[in-house]
C-alpha cells in the first residue's frame, strides 16, 4: 500500500520520480482499510527537506500510511514559508484531540541549548506527555531523542569538545528485537551533533535498552517497551548529500569544520558521497511501522488507555 500525502506537497513528485507509491484522498477513499495514522513533529529550519526524508522511510511500508505535518504553535518557522506551513502544516494545539499509531519527532538545530532555555521547551514537556495518552508508538530522532530521553528519564546530554560528524560503523546489540529484524551485526549511520547521551546513565533506568551503538560514537538507537518510544540519537534518514551539504555550509560559512569522517570517496570532498545506509533506514522505519501495525488498536480511541 501506498503513503497518502497532499497530492500538491513538494515532495510527492520527488517520492514518485524515487518509485515510491503515493495515493491521493479519492484514491485512499475507495479502499476499505483503516490507513495507520502517523504524524510528524518537524522541528528543523528546512521543513520541506526533512518531509520528503521521512515520508520516503514511511512510505516504503507495504502498509496504508496516511502521514500528518504537524509543527509547534509557539515558535515561528524562519526557513519555511508561511504558504507552505499554512497549507500542509497544523499546530500541536490544532491535533492534540487526535490519536495517532506512531508519532515522529525530528531533531532540532539547537543541541547545545539547555532544554530549559529553548523557547518552545514548555510545549514540547506538553507533547511528550500527550504522547503517553495520544500516541501508540513514538520515533524520536537526534535532538527530538535527548529532549525525549531527558523529559521522560532525566537521562542528561553532554556538549562534546568537536561535532560528532560523519558515517561509522555501529553494532547491532539485539538481534532478536523487532525493530532490527532483518539487521546486519554492523553496520553504517550518519552522525552530525555537538552532544551525546552517554551509555551509563541510559543503564541506570531498567526500562530502557540500548539496541544499536558504535565504538566510536557511542549510543545510537534506545528502546523503551513501556513507552513504545524509540530513541534515535543519529541520522539514518539523511539523504546522500546532507553530510556534504552541511560540510561545505559551514566552509562557505568560515565556521571551523573537519570534514566527515568515512564520507568522501579518498577523503576528497569533490567526489560525490555514496549512501551506505540506505538499506538499514528502510529496515528500522519498516519495522517499526509493522510493529505498529501488529499491537496498536484497531479502534484509534483505544490508543493510550491504561497507560
Amino acid at each position: 500500500m501506498p503513503i497518502k500525502i497532499p497530492d500538491t506537497l513538494p515532495a510527492f513528485e520527488t517520492l514518485v520520480q524515487e518509485g515510491v507509491r503515493v495515493m491521493t484522498e479519492t484514491a485512499a477513499i475507495r479502499q476499505d482499510i483503516r490507513p495507520l495514522q502517523i504524524g510528524l513533529l518537524n522541528l528543523m529550519p528546512n521543513k520541506i527537506k526533512t518531509e520528503l526524508q521521512m515520508a520516503r522511510l514511511v512510505g516504503a511500508s507495504p502498509l496504508q500510511v496516511e502521514l500528518s505535518l504537524v509543527r509547534i504553535g509557539t515558535h515561528k518557522a524562519k526557513n519555511t514559508s508561511e504558504d507552505h506551513l499554512l497549507s500542509f502544516y497544523e499546530t500541536w494545539e490544532e491535533v492534540r484531540h487526535r490519536k495517532f499509531d506512531g508519532f515522529i519527532i525530528t531533531g532540532a538545530p539547537i543541541e547545545t541549548l539547555p532544554y530549559e532555555d529553548v523557547t518552545y521547551w514548555q510545549e514540547m514537556q506538553r507533547i511528550f506527555d500527550w504522547t503517553n495518552t495520544n500516541v501508540h508508538s513514538t520515533m524520536n530522532v537526534c535532538w527530538g531523542a535527548m529532549a525525549a530521553i531527558y523529559h521522560f528519564h532525566g537521562v542528561p546530554k553532554y556538549e562534546l569538545k568537536e561535532k560528532a560528524f560523519g558515517v561509522y560503523r555501529h553494532k547491532n546489540l539485539n538481534p532478536s528485537s523487532v525493530y532490527l529484524n532483518g539487521f546486519s551485526d554492523n553496520f553504517e549511520v550518519p552522525v552530525s551533533r555537538w552532544t551525546e547521551v552517554r551509555q551509563d546513565d541510559i543503564e541506570k533506568s531498567k526500562s530502557l535498552e540500548i539496541l544499536m551503538a558504535s565504538n566510536e560514537m557511542g549510543v545510537c538507537l534506545v528502546h523503551e517497551d513501556e513507552g513504545k518510544r524509540l530513541y534515535m540519537f543519529n541520522h539514518v534518514e539523511y539523504d546522500s548529500t546532507s553530510l556534504a551539504d552541511e560540510y561545505f555550509r559551514d566552509v562557505d560559512a568560515g565556521v571551523p569544520i573537519k570534514m566527515p569522517h568515512n564520507y568522501f570517496p579518498h577523503n576528497d570532498p569533490t567526489i560525490a558521497p555514496q549512501n551506505r545506509w540506505r538499506g538499514h533506514a528502510h529496515l528500522l522505519f519498516g519495522n517499526w511501522i509493522n510493529e505498529i501495525y501488529q499491537t496498536t488498536p484497531y479502534d484509534l480511541e483505544e490508543i493510550g488507555k491504561g497507560r
